[in-house]
């Protein structure tokens, strides 16, 4: 499978002010690549071998026409719907998207908005889940949103706009005591979302967000994305945007996904990303963290951390060369991504924090945690 890392764009460019990358740390890019090793396609798309081709799924080797008057916002939209004025969406489809071996059920789920609820690439929608909740005071009241990232482009899985998704992990609680899962303290709204059916109507608010928003004004910058379990969300609608739909935005330059999770059967989207690999090979780039199936290499587990400190040099090249770093998902991957960071920085007589200052300014770092 050819994976080179540089575009030729890349090679050619010379202003690196919006994000371009310069030569030298392209070609050392593309050293590192070749000696790294690849994990085959075959043995890691478990779900492509295990069911038949999701209905999510697109391919990737014609770009799709779009309902391009949704280019004409331009900023991203904030709050057009509140938890006191909820928005009433339709549920498409719920669809499985783990092997039986993954830790937990995750879902893609397919809401129909009509458009009425439009975003951008890299903003989360809340979700009102139905019922009632006691507050401290014997008083009922709705349940509050909870958030999540979109995990579709603005088009949707249709590309007409008329449609949103969300990648969902159904939450739920194994008590020790009686040795199975308590029903009364499972995730209110994720097993809602995971146990409906086309038609159940779901409650909306937002859009909100402008953290991860998709940077569009440099076309030839380099994404690095770092994601564990459903903080690969957003990166959908990237890859989307960037890969798949035929949009004034002409995407150039290369897209780098870190994802985290427990094994194989855990792997959100890997046939879709391998649809990319296939028809991006320059432009796009995968290295998973399979906690329960890797080592890293003092011999423990390969968490998200210990797969970035493999290209630990390379990362910290791009950054300062212009790339642009997202962090999405569990929180605890963060203290080992900054050490990580400043201890390559401290070998390069640098300070981290003011780096990550700086980075920040720039617009070249973004985090959403929990």
């Amino acid at each position: 499978m050819n994976m080179q890392f540089a575009t030729k764009n890349q090679m050619k460019t010379k202003s690196f002010l919006s994000g371009g990358v310069r030569p030298q740390a392209l070609r050392q890019a593309r050293r590192v690549q070749r000696q790294a090793p690849q994990l085959r396609a075959r043995q890691l798309n478990c779900v492509a071998e295990t069911k038949t081709v999701p209905t999510y799924f697109a391919e990737y080797d014609t770009k799709k026409s779009v309902a391009l008057e949704l280019e004409k916002a331009e900023k991203a939209p904030m709050n057009t719907f509140t938890p006191k004025a909820p928005f009433e969406a339709e549920i498409v489809s719920v669809e499985r998207i783990v092997g039986p071996k993954a830790t937990g059920e995750t879902c893609h789920i397919v809401i129909k908005t009509d458009g009425k609820i439009p975003f951008f690439e890299g903003q989360s929608y809340g979700i009102v889940p139905p019922g009632t909740k006691v507050g401290p005071g014997g008083k009922e009241k709705p349940h509050a949103p909870r958030l999540y990232s979109i995990a579709s482009s603005r088009y949707g899985d249709s590309y007409d706009g008329n449609t949103t998704s969300l990648c969902v992990r159904r939450a739920t609680y194994w008590c020790p005591e009686l040795q199975a899962e308590d029903p009364a303290k499972q995730g209110i709204c994720s097993n809602f979302l995971c146990d409906a059916k086309p038609g159940d109507k779901v409650m909306m608010t937002g859009p909100v967000g402008a953290s991860m928003v998709l940077p569009q004004d440099d076309p030839n910058a380099v994404h690095i994305m770092v994601a564990t379990g459903t903080g690969i969300a957003p990166y959908r609608s990237y890859w989307r945007r960037m890969f798949l739909e035929d949009t004034p935005f002409k995407f150039t330059g290369l897209a780098w996904l870190f994802m985290g999770v427990a094994n194989s059967d855990a792997m959100l989207y890997d046939d879709e990303i391998q649809e990319i690999i296939k028809n991006y090979p320059d432009q796009f780039r995968v290295d998973y963290a399979l906690s329960r199936e890797q080592k890293n290499k003092d011999g423990g587990k390969m968490y998200i951390q210990d797969k970035m400190e493999e290209y630990a040099d390379q990362i910290f090249d791009l950054l300062e060369n212009g790339a642009i770093l997202y962090v999405c998902g569990l929180k605890g991957m963060m203290p080992g991504i900054n050490g990580m960071l400043e201890k390559v920085a401290a070998g390069k007589g640098k300070d981290w924090k003011e780096m990550q200052k700086d980075l920040k300014k720039k617009g070249q770092w973004h985090v959403e945690v929990y």
